[in-house]
Order: structure tokens, then C-alpha cells, then sequence
């Protein structure tokens, strides 16, 4: 069964065979990138500067046409949409995702000489471009086919997997591949480092969200003083937030023995919850009061009529109603979450910003990428996620 074959089948709107501008525009935008920046580079070492390689040197004449056959046939199509054409373009984007590890192979191999084992192999900026690019593409693909998000994260999975298959056995020589396994073992613990401060941090700012909520909807003279705090926090920078905190709770741990021994300090993960409870909060408190407030007072009386208590008519009709835009709230707040435990390895929290901030200081941009590119897909699948639950859960959604 082809790729085409399996996807379902949309809920297609004709729209009249006029040319899709947007995705013209972006196969454009990936020619250009391919053919006037550098594709890959290459270093001898990991202290001698780079030298950039464009298209027909990393990839020779018949790989840098076949690339060019395959962004121009994105245009191509694009400019005579139809049904039919939209599902070949998603076809192709995700086959041109897959075989981009392909090509570093290929670089790898014409670049490198095999008597140069400490040789590197960087990702050059056409490739950043070209993936970032491919990935909007896959945007406007999924709304012009009206899919469900459920099935550009199914897709990109199967994508993360091959990249992943060729990374372990056949990129020994990128200098990501060689980063990684040069600490692999400290950066799987930075993995479950950084999954776990999200995770107290969601988990703790979502109890806490609700039950504010709750009581803005009870009493409302909380709502415009609450509404103002949150608002507030959110405007302090986090690197500011993280410092101010520093002194206040070293204080505490050098004067309440209890609070020591349970291992809180002026750095460390304490401050970095704390902030990140702070910062999360909002997201969690403003959607959940919205999606509360917004359930039908219609809907609401007949469940009364039909002799429901109270609580009955809280937990049965308006959560389950108000729980897609309250998952939203949580999407958002997740999202910021992995996002700024990055900034929280300044201050000893550990988590993948250790490897962005080492990589700063020693102008090594593979060490940056290192913690930064996971940092990017845990964002894109929560998001994903969390959104496609969401979409699920609402009234008519595919389930």
C-alpha cells in the first residue's frame, strides 16, 4: 500500500484549480536555498574552521538534479491543485523529509577521506532552510486537505525514525552524530532531567490553575486582581525571575533546617519550578475560566431539568465540554515549559540547556544543536499531541 493509499480521506473543499501561491512560493524558497547556500561542510578536526561545500560538491551532478527535480515538482504541482495533486505533494514532502539523511550519506561519502577518522561532517544552512521550509509546506498541506493533526504527527514520526536509522548506522561522520556519542550517557540524563521539570512543573501549575480557576468563577473580585498577578509574572524575564529568586530561597535553606534537608537551595531545580510554575500558570487559568465560563446555560439548565445535583452537572456536562479548550491551555503551557527549562541550566537545574550553554561558551554550534534540536521536537510533539487530543475531544471531532 502506497503512502497515498493510506492516508484517509479528507474532507476536500473544491476551491477551483486557480495556483496555490503559498506552496509556488515556497518551492521557490527551497531552490534557492539548495543552489546559493552551503549544502553540508567539512572539517578535518573538531578545532579546525569549517569549509562550506554547495550543491554540486556534496552531492555531485546527479544527486544535486535529483534534489532540484524533487523541490521543483512540489511547484509544479502546486501551480494545477487539485484533490489528487494535494495528496501527492504530502506524498512528497514526506519522502523529500526522508531522504534528507540520504543525502548527508552521500555528502559524507564524497566528501571524506576514509584516512581522516576525526574528519567531521556539519549540516550546512541549506539544509536548515529546506526542512524548515518543508515542514510549512506540511502546514499548508494539512489545512488545504483538512486532516486531523493526528496525521502530520504519525507522518513526521515515521520521518524521525528514519532519520534516526541512518544517524546510527550510516552518518558515523556528522559532527552531531559525533557530539552525541562523544557524551551520550550525560545527555540521555539531560533528556530525563529536562522531561522531568516539565513535567512536575505542567503537573503542579495545572492543579493549581484549576482550583484558582474555580475560585474566580466563586468569587468574582478575584478574578481582576488574579488576572493582574499572572500578567504580571509573565512580563518578568526569565533569567531575571531565576535571579531574583536566588537569594530569598538561600535564605530559607541556611535558616530553616527543614527546608535544607529537603534539598531546597538558591540554585539548583527549586528556583527553576518555581519560576516555571510561575510562568505557567496563566496559559492554565485563562483557558480553563474561558472554557468554563463559555458552556451553554441551555445545555446547563436541561441537565438540571433532567435532575442532576450540582456537582453532577459540573464533573458529567460542563468538564467534559470545557476540557478541549482547557487542553489547549495545557498545549501552551507545556510547549513554553520545555522551551524554558532550557534557560533553567544557568542556574545548576540541569536539562538540555547544559549542552546549548557548554556549546556557547566553546563556539561549538554541533554542541548547541545537540540540546537544542530535542528541545524543538519534544516541543513539535507535545504540540502535536496535545492538539490532536484536543481536536478529538471536541463535539464532532475524529476520535
Amino acid at each position: 500500500m502506497s503512502l497515498m493509499d493510506a492516508l484517509p480521506t479528507p474532507r476536500f473543499r473544491w476551491e477551483g484549480r486557480h495556483p496555490n501561491i503559498v506552496l509556488i512560493t515556497l518551492s521557490l524558497t527551497m531552490l534557492a536555498a539548495f543552489w546559493l547556500l552551503d549544502v553540508v561542510s567539512m572539517a578535518p578536526n573538531r578545532i579546525v574552521a569549517e569549509t562550506g561545500y554547495g550543491a554540486l560538491d556534496a552531492f555531485g551532478w546527479p544527486g544535486a538534479l535529483l534534489v532540484t527535480l524533487l523541490l521543483s515538482f512540489i511547484g509544479i504541482l502546486a501551480s494545477q491543485p487539485s484533490h489528487r495533486h494535494y495528496r501527492a505533494l504530502l506524498a512528497a514532502v514526506v519522502v523529500i523529509m526522508a531522504l534528507m539523511p540520504v543525502g548527508l550519506m552521500a555528502s559524507s561519502y564524497l566528501l571524506i577521506d576514509p584516512e581522516m577518522p576525526q574528519a567531521r561532517l556539519g549540516i550546512g544552512a541549506a539544509y536548515w532552510v529546506v526542512l524548515f521550509v518543508l515542514l510549512l509546506c506540511l502546514v499548508e498541506l494539512r489545512l488545504r486537505l483538512m486532516l486531523t493533526r493526528m496525521w502530520p504527527t504519525l507522518l513526521l514520526c515515521g520521518v524521525a525514525l528514519i532519520w534516526w536509522l541512518c544517524a546510527a548506522f550510516g552518518l558515523e561522520a556528522l559532527a552531531l552524530v559525533q557530539e552525541f556519542q562523544a557524551r551520550d550517557q550525560q545527555f540521555l540524563s539531560a533528556v530525563v532531567q529536562h522531561i522531568t521539570l516539565v513535567g512536575i512543573a505542567v503537573s503542579v501549575s495545572v492543579v493549581l490553575g484549576l482550583a484558582l480557576a474555580m475560585l474566580m468563577r466563586r468569587y468574582t473580585r478575584l478574578q481582576k486582581s488574579a488576572f493582574a498577578l499572572l500578567n504580571f509574572l509573565q512580563t518578568i524575564p526569565s533569567l531575571a525571575l531565576f535571579g531574583l529568586l536566588l537569594a530569598p530561597l538561600a535564605w530559607l535553606a541556611a535558616n530553616v533546617p527543614v527546608l535544607s534537608q529537603l534539598g531546597v537551595s538558591g540554585i539548583g531545580t527549586t528556583p527553576a519550578l518555581i519560576a516555571l510554575i510561575a510562568y505557567s500558570l496563566l496559559p492554565i487559568v485563562r483557558n480553563t475560566y474561558i472554557a468554563l465560563e463559555e458552556v451553554s446555560a441551555d445545555t446547563l439548565e436541561a441537565a438540571k431539568g433532567m435532575g442532576m445535583r450540582t456537582g453532577q452537572r459540573f464533573w458529567q456536562v460542563r468538564l467534559p465540554l470545557a476540557l478541549p479548550v482547557l487542553l489547549e491551555g495545557v498545549r501552551i503551557t507545556t510547549v513554553q515549559a520545555i522551551g524554558l527549562t532550557a534557560v533553567a541550566a544557568l542556574i545548576g537545574a540541569g536539562g538540555l540547556g547544559t549542552f546549548i550553554f557548554q556549546g556557547l561558551g566553546q563556539a561549538a554550534m554541533d554542541m548547541v544543536l545537540l540540546g537544542a534540536l530535542p528541545i524543538l521536537m519534544l516541543a513539535l510533539a507535545v504540540d502535536a499531541g496535545l492538539g490532536a487530543l484536543a481536536e478529538a475531544l471536541r463535539p464532532g471531532g475524529i476520535r
